[in-house]
């Protein structure tokens, strides 16, 4: 009788903006096929990686391999809460924010033999009016620069952080109210809210440094309108994992959350948009998702020269207009903080 696991890998052909060779070719030469018998399916359109997961799950399998970015994570785990079927990951897109989190390696050889180790552990999700998310959701600025990317031609963090830089001075900031599950209102005039399970959006971006995926419960960043002389040491904190809950960031942690406004606007769910309306319910639901972890990695965010030497070595980012704004902000905070 044969033993071997079964594996499911589902390519996102268009993710990231690169060729997806590179990653068949680590597949074929690094996958252990003494412990598994496995198979690969691609995407034709959104919601086609839910659907082939699904169906993997109909039909026994034990991992499916998310080969993506977090939209098609999320597309693929929100098919395997409360299945036995585990979530894998070999990253590919623009931001990886859940990957990162969960310290699974960039590289797609070293991605393949995680995989090999075959260690599981079950997770938290989160959802937003009952709209699974495994990374982050949220309002405000950040969903409305989501769906700027989404309309984008060109993908990656650049184009994504171009279109930051272009919007932020013309994004009016929105009031919001809280409600927690004990009744308790907090209203905020805010530049974005995020809703946390993982600590970051991608990128090494940290929107909530302390989150953890196995507390049951949501990380919630409100960030209140500042300063736009404030912003280059924001982006430093956001980069060092160091964000403070002080002055225009607000932090706290909840098991259910509802937020009311003022009109319907945009959402975003592990980066992937969406019209909300003016009720918006955030619920946290403990160890529902199994996946395949790196139980080697050493936990600790990326540091701040780590995160400063990847735009300053990045020499065709660093001629553009946009590079040499961020890199020379960077530097006068450097010498302030006397870092």
């Amino acid at each position: 009788m044969d033993s071997r696991r079964k594996l499911l890998f589902v390519i996102n052909p268009i993710s990231g903006g690169t060729k997806k060779k590179l990653v068949i070719d680590a597949i074929n030469s690094n996958i252990d096929s003494s412990k598994f018998d496995w198979s690969i399916s691609y995407t034709a359109h959104k919601g086609h990686a839910k659907e082939l997961a699904m169906d993997a799950v109909k039909s026994n399998y034990d991992v499916v391999v998310a080969i993506g970015g977090d939209g098609t994570v999320n597309e693929i785990a929100s098919a395997l809460i409360n299945t036995k079927t585990a979530l894998a990951i070999i990253p590919c897109g623009s931001g990886n924010g859940l990957a990162r989190h969960l310290h699974i390696p960039l590289q797609y050889t070293k991605a393949v033999e995680l995989i090999n180790r075959f260690d599981i552990k079950a997770i938290d999700y989160g959802t937003i009016n009952g709209k699974p998310f495994f990374c982050t959701c949220g309002m405000g600025f950040d969903a409305y620069i989501s769906a700027k990317f989404d309309k984008s031609l060109k993908r990656g963090p650049l184009t994504y952080l171009e279109n930051a830089v272009k919007e932020v001075i013309n994004y009016s900031p929105e009031k919001y109210t809280l409600i927690d599950e004990d009744g308790k209102e907090m209203t905020y005039t805010a530049f974005c809210i995020t809703f946390a399970n993982a600590s970051q959006y991608g990128n090494n971006v940290y929107i909530a440094p302390m989150a953890s995926m196995d507390d049951g419960l949501i990380d919630v960043t409100v960030i209140e309108p500042f300063n736009y002389a404030e912003a280059p040491l924001l982006a430093i904190q956001f980069m060092n994992g160091i964000l403070p809950s002080k002055g225009t960031v607000k932090m706290f942690r909840t098991k259910k959350l509802t937020i009311l406004r003022d009109k319907e606007n945009y959402l975003h769910c592990d980066g992937e948009p969406f019209v909300g309306g003016k009720e918006i319910v955030i619920e946290a639901h403990p160890q529902k998702l199994n996946v395949v972890i790196n139980t080697k990695a050493k936990l600790k965010p990326i540091t701040l020269i780590q995160s400063l030497s990847i735009v300053f070595k990045n020499k065709l980012y660093a001629n553009t207009v946009l590079g040499q704004t961020i890199i020379n902000s960077s530097k006068e905070i450097l010498e302030k903080l006397k870092l």
